[in-house]
C-alpha cells in the first residue's frame, strides 16, 4: 500500500493518541507517550507537523512510508509531515521527540537556508556519536527546546523554532556525515573546501595570493582552483575576492573606521586602489555603498 493510500484509512494526529492543536514547538520524553501505549506506537500520519526524535537510551524499529530501520540508541529520526509512520520501542527506551508545524520551519528555511528543505521533508534515522564534534550538541538543544516549552513566554514560539531551525543543521551535518563516509574521494574534497573557507575567514585581511593559500593546504595553486571551480563555480582569486568583499562591506556599514582605514585594515596598499576593488566587485564606490546601506538601517529602526 502507497503512503497516500495509506493516509486514506489511517488516523491523523497532532500528538498520537490526542487531537489537541499543536501551535508550539512541543518537547516530551519518548517513554511519556510511548509506555501508556506499550511502547508500540500503531501506523499513524500528522498532516501539517514535522517530528524529530532523539534517542538516548535502548532502540526499536519503525516504519516511515513503508520502509523499515531498525535503530539503537543514540539516533535521531526526522519524520515528516504526511509520512506514515509507526514505531515499536524497546521497553528501556528513552530520549527525546519534538513536534512543530512543518510550514514554520520550511518558511525560515527558505530564507536562511534551502538546502535544509531535503532534510526537512526527508524521513531519515542516523546513527549519532555522542562524542563527535556533531553528536555532542545534540542533547543541549532538545534540552533548551523543553525548557523553552515548559516554561512558556513572551516569543516562545519563535524561540523554540529558532532553536529547531538550529536543531536541523545539526541533522543535515550528520546526514552529509553519513553520506561521505561511504565516499572517500568526496569526503577529501569536503574537508579542503572547509579547510579553505577556514583559511579564508582568517585570512580575509591580508590580501595573500592564491598561492599562499594552496601552500597552506598543502596543494598546489592550480589543484585549489579546480576545487574552487567544482564546489563554488568560480576560481580561488574569484574567492578570495567575494571574502574580501564580504568584510569590506561589514566594515562600511557597521564600523565608524573610515574608507582609508578599512582599506588599510584589509591589507591594500592605498585608498584609491581598494576604491577600484570595491567598484568593480559591487558597482559601488564604497563611500557610495557605506551611505545607502546605512539610510536602509535607520529606516529600519
Amino acid at each position: 500500500m502507497t503512503a497516500n493510500a495509506a493516509r486514506k484509512t489511517l488516523p491523523s494526529y497532532a500528538l498520537y493518541g490526542a487531537q489537541a492543536a499543536v501551535d508550539s514547538v512541543h518537547h516530551e520524553r519518548i517513554p511519556s507517550r510511548a509506555s501508556r501505549f506499550g511502547f508500540e506506537i500503531e501506523p499513524h500520519y500528522h498532516d501539517a507537523l514535522i517530528q524529530v526524535l532523539y534517542l538516548t537510551h535502548g532502540g526499536g524499529e519503525t516504519s516511515i512510508d513503508g520502509q523499515i530501520w531498525r535503530f539503537d540508541a543514540p539516533c535521531l529520526i526526522v519524520v515528516p509531515a504526511r509520512s506514515v509512520h509507526g514505531f515499536r520501542f524497546r521497553n528501556d527506551v528513552d530520549g527525546h521527540v519534538i513536534t512543530t508545524a512543518q510550514s514554520a520551519i520550511e518558511s525560515i528555511a527558505m530564507t536562511a537556508a534551502p538546502e535544509l528543505l531535503t532534510v526537512i521533508r526527508t524521513p531519515a534515522v542516523l546513527t549519532v556519536d555522542p562524542h563527535s564534534r556533531r553528536g555532542g550538541p545534540l542533547e543541549a538543544l532538545f534540552d533548551a527546546i523543553g525548557r523553552e516549552a515548559e516554561h512558556p513566554e513572551r516569543w516562545q514560539y519563535t524561540a523554540g523554532l529558532a532553536l529547531t531551525i538550529a536543531l536541523l543543521v545539526q541533522i543535515a551535518r550528520q546526514s552529509e556525515q553519513a553520506r561521505l563516509a561511504g565516499n572517500p574521494a568526496r569526503a577529501a574534497l569536503v574537508a579542503r573546501i572547509e579547510r579553505f573557507r577556514l583559511l579564508l575567514d582568517e585570512r580575509c585581511r591580508t590580501r595573500q595570493p592564491v598561492a599562499r593559500y594552496a601552500d597552506a593546504m598543502g596543494i598546489s595553486a592550480g589543484q585549489l582552483t579546480r576545487i574552487c571551480r567544482e564546489a563554488f563555480g568560480i576560481s580561488a582569486i574569484e574567492a578570495i575576492d567575494r571574502r574580501a568583499v564580504h568584510e569590506a562591506r561589514r566594515l562600511l556599514v557597521y564600523s565608524t573606521l573610515s574608507v582609508k582605514q578599512i582599506a588599510r585594515e584589509l591589507g591594500f596598499r592605498d585608498e584609491a586602489y581598494f576604491g577600484r576593488f570595491f567598484r568593480k566587485q559591487t558597482g559601488q564606490p564604497p563611500t557610495e555603498y557605506r551611505l545607502q546601506e546605512q539610510g536602509r538601517l535607520s529606516h529600519r529602526a
